[in-house]
């Protein structure tokens, strides 16, 4: 069965990071789907997307309601003759939804974390409520159970993990931490975030104060708003202020975590499937996560990283001494981490759970 379908999302990133998504879409060429994608034409992904033969539209949809954008959507898909349109951020649904109306192109949305969804809440309706979705794709399980109370048509919502491949990290070397005034022999535990409430970060300087005093245990916060004010103040007033690293962007992120023994994701809500948790895994580092989103299906407690509640600083840092305590445990539940990437979320399972996708649509 001969599939054309067109992507629509932002692929405008640094060349050093990897979109899940985007080598999915070379996949699904390779796999011999007639692909084009809707994206910045000046980016990296879009330069190697067009020597891989897929046909670029330089275009990203403004604003999350645009006419310009339904216009240039509808257009596209009129001349184009797309069977299938897959929407992967809140911009390009709603242009995707309205521009399909009346044409005979079938319509997948991307969801890539739980909540903020209701279908007592109008703007619901622009995006992955709209009816003119015909398929809504989960990053993970957790979202999908997160969407079946609020969809008409539970058979509509699917999960498809994002896949993964372990020769993307290959060449990841790790950092100096001793330029960053880390101690020798330290335990170091790294938390990859951009600060926001649900991240947690509160809850982990809380947990990190916990510690015993005598146990030499590192953290190196990183991230946008790392450096802020409002987690310097938290930092500052902890006992264990000494061993709070704090840093904003970086981009030496991988080199980091790989030099690490541990890191944590303290989310409290709202997770899908984190990418700081997946590179930690790929890099053989053990995560400790709490049990929101799509975490607990990425590790498996005690096996390939630990979880716990969210919110519980008593809790996390008891698994963060647990690890400390242990490193042969540590190093261990690492190497299963990266077993458990490499074989429960791959890339090619990805790119063949989407293929089957489209053929079901199609066949509608």
């Amino acid at each position: 069965m001969s599939i054309k379908v067109l992507f629509i999302g932002n692929y405008d990133i640094p060349v050093h990071n990897i979109r899940p998504e985007a080598e999915m879409i070379i996949g699904l060429k390779h796999q011999g789907l007639d692909v084009e994608v809707m994206t910045r034409r000046r980016c990296w992904y879009a330069d190697r997307m067009a020597a891989e033969g897929i046909r670029i539209h330089d275009y990203v949809p403004p604003a999350k309601f645009s006419l310009q954008a339904i216009r240039t959507v509808r257009r596209t898909l009129q001349e184009g003759r797309h069977d299938v349109v897959h929407l992967f951020n809140n911009k390009a649904i709603v242009a995707g939804n309205f521009a399909a109306l009346g044409l005979p192109v079938k319509v997948v949305t991307y969801r890539g974390q739980t909540g903020n969804i209701s279908r007592f809440d109008p703007a619901a309706y622009l995006t992955h409520l709209h009816p003119r979705v015909d398929c809504i794709v989960c990053v993970a399980e957790a979202v999908r159970q997160g969407l079946l109370a609020e969809v008409r048509d539970p058979a509509r919502v699917v999960t498809i993990y994002k896949g993964h491949d372990l020769a993307w990290y290959a060449g990841t070397k790790p950092a100096d931490l001793g330029s960053l005034g880390i101690p020798t022999g330290a335990f170091v535990v790294t938390c990859v975030a951009n600060n926001r409430p649900r991240k947690g970060v509160p809850v982990l300087i809380e947990a990190a104060g916990r510690l015993p005093a005598g146990l030499d245990v590192h953290f190196l916060l990183v991230g946008s708003g790392m450096d802020g004010d409002d987690i310097t103040r938290l930092a500052e007033a902890s006992p264990a202020r000494d061993r709070l690293h704090r840093f904003g962007h970086r981009d030496d992120v991988l080199g980091l975590v790989a030099a690490s023994n541990a890191t944590v994701l303290p989310a409290i809500k709202r997770e899908g499937l984190p990418k700081t948790v997946i590179e930690s895994m790929a890099l053989g580092v053990a995560p400790v996560v709490t049990a929101t989103g799509g975490s607990p299906e990425l590790v498996e407690h005690g096996e390939s990283g630990l979880v716990v509640p969210p919110g519980d600083p008593a809790a996390l840092a008891a698994a963060i001494e647990r690890l400390a305590r242990d490193p042969a445990m540590t190093r261990r539940i690492g190497a299963r981490a990266r077993e458990r990437l490499g074989s429960h979320f791959r890339l090619d399972d990805a790119i063949a759970a989407h293929r089957r996708l489209y053929e079901s649509l199609v066949a509608r």
